[in-house]
């Protein structure tokens, strides 16, 4: 038996309140898609069946299955080239410039999904500006999904994934192949740590943040629950810090909060100083 419309709206409403991820209402074949397996190992027939055993049982743990399933984890290596030549030629040289006392750095792949970016970011420093690596380094990423966290600790990627994006020199230089997949070298994953957190949760647990990649996924929150996350990111940041969004994404919720700034055909923020 299909999904009623109502059955939908129920699906929707606890992703949205599991997750904040706001689903458009016209993509039912999405939770179609995400949920089929999901409802077989709850012991259903079909997503119908799913959202019956849901409305019955009201488990806790389903409830974040189901909504971490429907998670994008849409992400690829060095993903929309401008803001990481931004990265190379500007942001990265700055940060460690500034930071060349304390030796320190702490850089945050915010919504990190199945780790590319944060590896991404890892190989930039380890070609770019390799003299850093001795240094205090973290890139942390964190995604509402423990699947795609455990996936990105593993840093192990079948060939289509480092086919999109990743240079032939960085795949060489800083990946072993393993059959049929490429596996991430120790000295980049020491640099990378995934945890699992929810963006509109409170992230005091997380360290001060002189980087963050907050990047393509504030569309699929509302604008209450954009300027709530703005708000928890700036708490994190420090006050010379820089935030890179997505392409398409704006602060407009947080004008009070960040400034924008422009250089080598990308925009990103700082911190307004509101202390």
């Amino acid at each position: 038996m299909a999904c009623t419309d109502a059955d939908y709206a129920y699906l929707r409403d606890l992703v949205l309140s599991q997750s904040a991820n706001r689903i458009d209402a016209s993509r039912k074949t999405l939770f179609d898609t995400k949920l089929t397996p999901v409802a077989r190992l709850a012991g259903a027939s079909s997503v119908k069946g799913l959202v019956d055993v849901l409305r019955s049982d009201r488990s806790a743990h389903l409830r974040k299955v189901v909504a971490q399933a429907m998670m994008i984890n849409e992400t690829s290596f060095f993903r929309d080239v401008k803001p990481f030549d931004l990265l190379r030629a500007e942001i990265l040289p700055r940060l460690v410039a500034s930071r060349r006392e304390q030796r320190k750095l702490r850089i945050w792949s915010a919504a990190s999904s199945t780790g590319q970016e944060a590896y991404s970011v890892a190989m930039l420093l380890a070609t770019d500006m390799p003299e850093v690596l001795d240094w205090d380094i973290k890139i942390i990423g964190t995604d509402i999904s423990q699947q795609v966290v455990d996936y990105a600790r593993g840093g192990r990627y079948r060939r289509l994934e480092v086919n999109r994006g990743l240079p032939a020199s960085m795949l060489l230089k800083y990946m072993t192949r393993e059959g049929e997949e490429w596996q991430v070298s120790a000295k980049l994953r020491n640099l990378c740590d995934f945890r699992c957190a929810n963006l509109c949760d409170t992230l005091s647990a997380l360290p001060t943040f002189d980087l963050v990649l907050l990047r393509n996924v504030l569309l699929y929150f509302s604008q209450e629950d954009r300027g709530l996350v703005f708000r928890s990111v700036y708490r994190q940041m420090a006050r010379d810090g820089y935030l890179l969004l997505g392409n398409a994404e704006q602060a407009e919720e947080s004008t009070d909060r960040f400034r924008v700034e422009f250089m080598k055909n990308s925009y990103f923020y700082r911190p307004v100083n509101n202390d």
